[in-house]
């Protein structure tokens, strides 16, 4: 079983959507990574140059994304400060 804040609920879910789920490992984009964390764009790299946030990795030119373990690591636990972030 999944813990809430990984599996936020859509509009539409109580007519029979599909609720939104984080994967279990990968990638994920920005665009879908903002659903899962509580602030904005700008306090995401806000807190990504501050180090409080998992940074993401460049996967070609113009591609960037975060690793789904890194993400979970932090939902778990926001306030831990990971090296390698």
């Amino acid at each position: 079983m999944q813990a809430p804040s990984t599996t936020p609920q859509t509009q539409g879910e109580s007519q029979g959507a599909a609720a939104l789920v984080l994967p279990d490992t990968g990638f994920v984009r920005q665009n879908l990574l903002l659903r899962f964390v509580p602030f904005s764009k700008s306090t995401l790299w806000r807190r990504v140059k501050a180090r409080t946030f998992p940074a993401p990795v460049q996967l070609s030119e113009g591609i960037t994304a975060w690793r789904v373990e890194d993400i979970r690591r932090w939902i778990a636990n926001p306030e831990s400060s990971d090296a390698r972030w």
